[in-house]
């Protein structure tokens, strides 16, 4: 059984850079594997591994500068959702482009995951999903407004092009774990708007806390790891990856004439070159060579 710990953090790093080696070498000590984004403003990221690792990666987290109230959440599989440890160095640990945007100095009202519903189905409140658009498409809360947008970044713009729609209305934001709400409620509130509430924990927590038979969520939601997808409980969907474009597949889109696994599918088929194909095709050789071979390819 694996440990999965889904985490952020926004606090103030004078030398992210040099707290990688050290994390990243307790990472592969500890045999925790997924993805940690290190920047200026924080830390952000999913990992999964035994037990005893993952408490020790965290219990490193929150000894780090300003991170001891550090929150995460947690789920469980079967299998391993990610195959390396990945600790990177990026300019924000959520790409916003917003040089002004700081969530440590404020950001929107907290609405616990069972207070949620009451908040999205009153009518004086606008519900918005900061997701991108592939996530949004396996699932979202009933009646939650799709900005259409195909990365965190061009939220700004949206909302610029769109924030007349909205007049008089409160604005309740969500997003999968909670990190792009916690800067985009910030942007908001310097934008001017003075009602604006996210959910707390994100989908996930939601998923993890409100019975199936009172939920507004309809469908699944994307997961940056090889599960893919969860539902109710958190538990795995039926979604599959296409590994050209990284977008979540249906079952009965597996079926289509432009699915070709780990080179194409109907989202990505006209958008990659010949040269991507092949480059496609050469990676999912290897893996399936080092597949019989019993090993596992981590290109």
């Amino acid at each position: 059984m694996y440990t999965i710990a889904a985490l952020y953090h926004f606090t103030r790093f004078d030398d992210p850079d040099g707290l990688r080696p050290a994390l990243k070498a307790l990472c592969l000590d500890q045999n925790v594997k997924g993805t940690l984004l290190l920047a200026g403003e924080g830390i952000n990221g999913t990992i999964a591994g035994p037990r005893s690792g993952i408490d020790a990666v965290l219990a490193h987290i929150r000894a780090l500068p300003g991170c001891e109230g550090l929150e995460w959440k947690e789920s469980f599989a079967d299998t391993a959702p990610f195959g390396k440890i990945k600790v990177r160095l990026k300019r924000e640990i959520v790409t916003m482009g917003q040089p002004d945007v700081d969530p440590r100095a404020k950001v929107g009202n907290y609405v616990a995951p069972e207070d949620w519903n009451a908040l999205i189905q009153s009518d004086d409140v606008a519900v918005i999903d900061t997701r991108n658009d592939y996530e949004v498409a396996i699932g979202t809360f009933e009646g939650a407004i799709d900005p259409e947008t195909t990365s965190f970044g061009e939220f700004p713009a949206w909302w610029e092009a769109n924030k007349e729609r909205f007049h008089n209305k409160k604005i309740a934001m969500f997003c999968t774990g909670g990190i792009r709400c916690e800067k985009s409620t910030n942007y908001l509130l310097g934008q001017g708007v003075e009602d604006v509430y996210h959910l707390k924990g994100g989908i996930l927590k939601y998923l993890e806390e409100v019975p199936e038979a009172e939920s507004t969520w309809d469908g699944d939601c994307f997961v940056f790891d090889n599960r893919v997808s969860v539902g109710h409980g958190l538990k795995v969907g039926p979604h599959q990856l296409c590994h050209a474009c990284r977008k979540p597949l249906f079952p009965e889109d597996l079926k289509r004439s432009e699915f070709v696994v780990g080179v194409s599918c109907h989202q990505c088929i006209n958008v990659t070159s010949e040269a991507d194909k092949n480059r496609f095709r050469e990676r999912q050789k290897q893996i399936e060579l080092a597949r019989k071979r019993g090993s596992e390819h981590l290109g």
